[in-house]
């Protein structure tokens, strides 16, 4: 069995090097660096599966490596080590995602027990990955990507409906992966072996759209030569998603209200009933209660088709999962293409993070899949990005700003404030913070919120 690597990070030689001595007593393979640009340096030539980092280093600190690890090898666990332990400070350190704030002068069982639970929690992780893998290849959640608490949340919800008969209503903006999720639904279900079918509802004009779900007796219009199934006949047994359902006439919505409510029908033109075995699962970027209001929408039909909803939200407001989408799809894309692109330059990557993305996912899709075949290296750099998305730092700037709460206009001051107290203390987030007199978490959070984490990179 391979033995686990560790990186040791300390700007101090001696205590460094007396460290690596005993750990390799102890029979630990691991390699050296003396601050955070070298151990950056050593993280993208090895796997490590734990980094013993100092907080204090001479051109960083522990908190920035902690950082870098987990946006780009959240495979390594982070301990944190100092000299100025305070219960703040390990607290901080544990929210960020260390695994321990350990305090010098080091106390061997103490650190050996450390580096051991360490191992031993990365060891029972990757075990679990490996198996939620094999579990979401086989129910259809692979291709579903996040972290964010509001998709764990939606996570959760396929997980319990998925098996029931109740219809389901999926709401979210144009690009957020709706039917990504009926699909997932269809194959977490008891359903999974029958049919998924799909129509687009909004694509087609009402006479074909009725044909398209119903099917069709032969001579029941021109052109209908012959008899057609439709969609609901097709997905007899299993799940039919039908999308932008917000677009259908008032008089598709009285057929569509009888068929979710007695999966009953007649063909276009025809007089048989037909009766179907069917899951529905529905799918609006509009709002329906407004379209009820408005008129738009019968009420009864809202009533029945907002059984269960569950709502995506945009790619914008869980700006943490783009990195794993990102991933995702550069890996997706590399497999079809065959081009050798291993990942995204950190700077590419805080630029995909602070874009807007007013396509969702699935213009994040597009951009990453466009940056692989156009490339001209390894890395994915900002120059492969399109020009929107690298020009405009994903503030829209065509809105007037009385459309834009105060909090959103105080977004741009706010950031350049910060990074400019940032680069006159070197990215020292102590100096910075008791400069602007703010504590250092909540400077953390700022920078976090505004996109500042990884400022420093770009310029070393």
């Amino acid at each position: 069995m391979t033995k686990p690597q560790l990186l040791l990070v300390d700007d101090d030689r001696q205590v460094l090097e007396s460290m690596a001595d005993w750990l390799r007593g102890q029979g630990y393979e691991l390699e050296t660096s003396t601050g955070y640009v070298d151990a950056l340096d050593h993280l993208r030539r090895k796997t490590f599966e734990l980094v013993l980092a100092d907080v204090r280093l001479r051109d960083g600190d522990g908190f920035d490596l902690l950082e870098q690890c987990r946006r780009n090898w959240p495979g390594a666990q982070v301990v944190l080590m100092t000299g100025y332990g305070t219960p703040d400070g390990a607290i901080e350190a544990i929210r960020a995602g260390a695994f321990d704030y350990i305090t010098k002068p080091l106390i061997d069982n103490e650190l050996l027990m450390t580096i051991e639970r360490a191992i031993s929690q990365r060891t029972v992780q990757r075990e679990n990955d490996n198996l939620r893998a094999q579990l979401d290849r086989h129910y259809g959640m692979d291709n579903i990507v996040g972290r964010d608490p509001r998709m764990l949340k939606v996570f959760e919800m396929i997980g319990s409906v998925a098996d029931t008969r109740a219809t389901v209503m999926v709401t979210g903006e144009s690009g957020t992966g709706k039917s990504m999720i009926a699909r997932a639904i269809h194959r977490r279900s008891s359903r999974s072996k029958g049919p998924f079918v799909e129509v687009a509802c909004g694509a087609l004009p009402e006479t074909l759209l009725e044909s398209e779900l119903f099917g069709h007796v032969a001579g029941a219009f021109t052109g209908a030569a012959g008899e057609k199934m439709g969609k609901f006949l097709q997905a007899d047994g299993g799940t039919i998603f039908l999308d932008e359902i917000g677009t259908a006439s008032p008089a598709m919505q009285v057929k569509l209200l009888r068929v979710l409510q007695e999966l009953k029908f007649e063909q276009v033109g025809g007089t048989k009933t037909f009766e179907v075995d069917v899951r529905v699962v529905l799918a609006t970027n509009e709002d329906l209660s407004r379209a009820v209001a408005e008129g738009r929408f019968r009420q009864d039909l809202y009533y029945r088709v907002n059984v269960i909803n569950i709502e995506l939200p945009p790619l914008r407001s869980r700006a943490s999962d783009v990195p794993m989408l990102a991933n995702s799809f550069l890996e997706q894309v590399r497999e079809d293409s065959r081009r050798e692109v291993t990942g995204f330059a950190d700077d590419a990557m805080a630029t995909l993070e602070r874009y807007h993305w007013p396509g969702n996912v699935r213009e994040l899709q597009n951009v990453v899949e466009r940056a692989v075949l156009l490339g001209k290296g390894p890395i994915i750099t900002v120059a492969d990005l399109p020009m929107e998305v690298r020009g405009s730092g994903g503030v829209v700037v065509s809105a007037p700003i009385g459309q834009k709460t105060l909090k959103e206009a105080l977004e741009g001051p706010e950031r350049q404030i910060i990074r400019e107290v940032l680069e006159s203390n070197g990215w020292n987030r102590n100096m910075t913070a008791d400069q602007l007199g703010i504590n250092r978490t909540t400077l953390y959070k700022k920078m976090k919120r505004l996109g500042l984490e990884d400022g420093r990179v770009g310029v070393m």
